[in-house]
């Protein structure tokens, strides 16, 4: 029984570091903005866009992947001064039509470069390569990611914890308005979220795509959504709230997609139920049942209105 199910938990949770990875920064956003970036799983989606094309071109993969990680950061600080930056007096739902905006935006530029048709990951060395973990064959990219996930996910929180800027991002996460009077620069803490976010999307991007081998414009829909309900699932604002949620979902996914053949194994069916069918709407019906017990989610903290 565990030779069954070991491949599917060891494949969970990888894909959710991936997931995790990608739902920092939509936690990160909403903490300071109180803004849902729809864009961002169009971000990561545009980062293995770049990897393709900039690895077609002849870039060596060793630079591509710092290439790719800079221009994603540099994509988001754009993204956040062009599309975000204008609006920030405006009603909240004027941002939020914009981040669904530039969503549509950057999914149409890659439909008009690729012409719709599935574009191939570059094979990137030693990560791609397969390994045997307690008798499951996988990619290599599978047991780094949780390790890399949690290393990146451990700096960040030093730096939110222990670095002037981090003090200043849970200042104006607190408070916005009384951050700016007592003299924050919070255009550029906005700016430097955002840029973090990103960043963290991109290196997503890498471990996702080495698994998951081609992308198309719709690519970053799927993984940004469920990024985005485990934030919402962990308790949006928070953190470790998202990495845990990220976890959670990955793991439940993938066992959901095996659930046939273990119990077929076991001899408690006959036949495929074809309940791997089922392994994305989980995600959405376990989002529904945790803000129906808790709206605040699992880590987030009730907000109380001062009058």
């Amino acid at each position: 029984m565990w030779n069954t199910v070991f491949p599917y938990l060891l494949s969970g949770i990888s894909v959710g570091g991936q997931y995790a990875l990608i739902a920092i920064g939509y936690t990160m956003v909403y903490g300071i903005l109180r803004l849902i970036n729809f864009a961002h799983g169009d971000v990561f989606m545009v980062a293995g866009i770049i990897m393709v094309y900039m690895a077609a071109s002849g870039v060596p993969l060793w630079l591509c992947i710092p290439l790719v990680l800079a221009l994603t950061a540099l994509i988001g600080f754009t993204i956040e001064r062009v599309a975000y930056k204008p609006l920030r007096n405006a009603p909240r739902m004027s941002a939020m039509i914009s981040a669904i905006g530039v969503s549509y935006a950057l999914q149409n530029l890659v439909l008009y470069i690729t012409g719709g048709l599935n574009q191939l990951y570059p094979t990137i060395p030693w990560i791609s390569q397969s390994v045997t973990v307690f008798g499951a064959t996988t990619k290599i990219v599978t047991v780094v990611t949780p390790f890399l996930t949690l290393l990146l996910v451990i700096a960040l929180v030093q730096l939110i914890n222990h670095t002037k800027i981090g003090m200043a991002m849970r200042a104006v996460s607190r408070d916005f308005e009384t951050s700016q009077l007592m003299g924050i620069r919070i255009n550029r803490v906005i700016s430097i979220t955002f840029v973090i976010g990103t960043f963290l999307a991109g290196v997503a991007s890498i471990l996702y795509f080495t698994n998951y081998t081609t992308v198309i414009q719709t690519s970053g829909a799927m993984p940004g959504l469920k990024a985005f309900v485990a934030a919402v699932f962990g308790g949006i604002g928070s953190i470790p709230g998202a990495v845990v949620g990220a976890f959670i979902i990955g793991i439940a996914e993938n066992i959901i997609k095996g659930l046939d053949i273990m119990l077929f194994k076991l001899g408690l069916i006959h036949g495929p139920l074809g309940l791997a069918t089922f392994s994305d709407a989980f995600s959405f019906a376990l989002l529904i049942i945790i803000l129906a017990v808790k709206p605040t989610g699992l880590f987030g903290e009730k907000n109380t209105d001062k009058v």
